[in-house]
């Protein structure tokens, strides 16, 4: 992969830890935003290596896990920000926050806070784009305990039958909330899950962002050519407890094994030893902070939306009047 490429998913997967560290580390422990956080701290090479492989025009949904994979999408860190603080200059009008942040004018149909709530939209969205004749990619982004949930099962059979353009991609964090993966597969992983389908299903190195991208990639032609839906598997670890409130039961000594296995660090150590000059990534890195602190300031800065506007976008009638159904 060209050097070019390589830096610039690395500039997505610092943005990205950085605006989630932001968001646990100061933001949340201050009081300056309400709820909880669930971030994909560790899991950066799998979110950008996959995003990398789509097209502008291609569609994803993701989880309650999901500001990666909104920010490596190309939405703006300082409207996300704004989203996650309720505010009115976020992308869903401080509505939606971090669990149902969506930008649909860049094929983002939003995060989802349902375990496997994301898998059947992921699905009608391929199907439109089947009935209409167009070329778009839908991929959808899910955790090893949604394979578990009847909605996979039912959503990657009707697509296989069909041969719907949709790749499913599974970031397997090897825990669901505290339950560790080994405790309710019966399987290796969710790869092997495909042969039930008839459909090709690989596993990779999610920490490794290369190897992502190119396994995407390869299932992102097979849809688009007509071939039908694959399963992605991206073996990776989250650093961080289930939530920004949740209580951390994994051992240290295992959290230390996984930050040496970091997507971030390798991929830096990958392009200082390709050539690229420290201080190229250390310009990057210091854009990262500049960029995530002037979000911040944006979102601390914006309105909240004004109560008398609370019916808004609910639902609309036939006079055009927002109403509560």
């Amino acid at each position: 992969m060209e050097t070019g490429v390589l830096l610039d998913m690395y500039r997505d997967m610092v943005r990205i830890r950085k605006f989630e560290c932001k968001i646990v580390d100061d933001c949340f422990p201050k009081g300056m935003l309400y709820g909880n956080f669930h971030t994909c701290i560790g899991q950066e090479g799998a979110v950008v290596g996959a995003c990398c492989a789509l097209d502008k025009k291609d569609f994803l949904t993701t989880t309650h896990r999901g500001h990666g994979h909104c920010i490596a999408k190309g939405m703006d860190t300082g409207r996300m920000m704004a989203e996650l603080f309720g505010r009115e200059t976020g992308y869903c009008r401080g509505r939606g926050g971090s669990l149902h942040v969506a930008d649909v004018s860049r094929g983002i149909l939003g995060a989802n806070g349902i375990v496997g709530g994301g898998i059947p939209i992921a699905t009608g969205s391929a199907l439109a784009s089947w009935i209409n004749g167009t070329d778009e990619v839908t991929a959808c982004f899910f955790g090893e305990g949604a394979s578990n949930e009847g909605t996979f099962h039912e959503s990657v059979n009707m697509a296989a039958i069909w041969k719907l353009p949709v790749v499913y991609i599974c970031e397997n964090n090897q825990w669901a909330v505290n339950t560790p993966a080994e405790a309710v597969l019966n399987t290796p992983g969710v790869a092997e899950r495909a042969a039930g389908y008839g459909i090709p299903g690989v596993r990779v190195d999610g920490n490794d962002a290369e190897a992502v991208y190119e396994a995407v990639r390869t299932a992102v032609e097979r849809a688009r050519s007509g071939g039908g839906p694959s399963i992605v598997e991206l073996y990776t670890f989250r650093m961080r407890a289930h939530n920004s409130s949740d209580k951390e039961i994994r051992s240290q000594e295992l959290r230390d094994a996984w930050e040496e296995k970091s997507p971030i660090k390798r991929l830096r150590e990958k392009l200082l030893a390709g050539g690229v000059a420290e201080k190229t990534l250390e310009e990057l890195e210091a854009e990262a902070d500049a960029e995530i602190e002037e979000a911040c300031e944006f979102a601390a800065a914006s309105k909240y939306p004004a109560p008398e506007t609370v019916c808004e976008n609910v639902y609309k009638n036939d006079n055009e009047r927002s109403v509560v159904r």
